[in-house]
């Protein structure tokens, strides 16, 4: 069996890979994080790229790199994670009662007996927002959870109060299109 490793210590990337059964070890890119692209389609899919090929060149031997990044987008702009409070604010003040796009780029490098292939492709979501008064915005930065997640909210916590209804693959908002994921490793024979 081929040496997999996920580019990302995020707990909920990790939680959906081993919820669809795949093996895998965890080596995370450490990098620093640059959005060279007003396209959030093309700078999700350059930044998880750039993920994967930092963890693969730090590998030897056959293995499949999986890296990711996500961002929201909402009326031509880029909300990736909060800087601090005041900005995950700015984040779900624009985005409350409306439709916002969440992308996910995906990178697969595989190294097979000293052959390398890669693809990276991305994933969009629509997801749209009940309204949020100030002072539900308030006790959402509160609880904390915005602080490390794009757009300042996590769907699988307690933003799930605040969604309206999705249009998409809901694991992609999770931060990783599993499903896009297994297809393209079973198309590869990669797994």
């Amino acid at each position: 069996m081929r040496r997999i490793i996920l580019a990302s210590q995020s707990p909920r990337r990790k939680a959906l890979l081993e919820q669809v059964g795949l093996e895998f070890e965890i080596i995370p890119a450490m990098g620093e994080e640059k959005i060279e692209t007003k396209n959030p389609a093309e700078a999700v899919k350059l930044l998880s790229r750039q993920k994967a090929r930092e963890v693969f060149q730090k590998t030897a031997g056959d293995c499949l790199v999986i890296g990711a990044d996500t961002v929201v987008a909402f009326e031509g702009q880029i909300l990736g994670k909060p800087e601090d409070e005041k900005d995950a604010a700015r984040m779900l003040s624009m985005i409350q009662g409306k439709t916002h796009s969440v992308y996910t780029g995906v990178t697969l490098l595989c190294r097979d007996k000293e052959e390398t292939e890669d693809v990276s492709f991305f994933a969009e979501t629509q997801v749209t927002f009940y309204p949020m008064s100030e002072e539900d915005i308030k006790s959402y930065i509160v609880s904390g959870e915005p602080k490390d997640k794009a757009g300042a909210y996590g769907i699988q916590g307690l933003a799930a109060a605040y969604v309206e209804g999705i249009s998409g693959d809901y694991n992609n908002v999770v931060g990783l299109p599993v499903g896009r994921i297994w297809q393209e490793l079973n198309k590869r024979g990669w797994r």
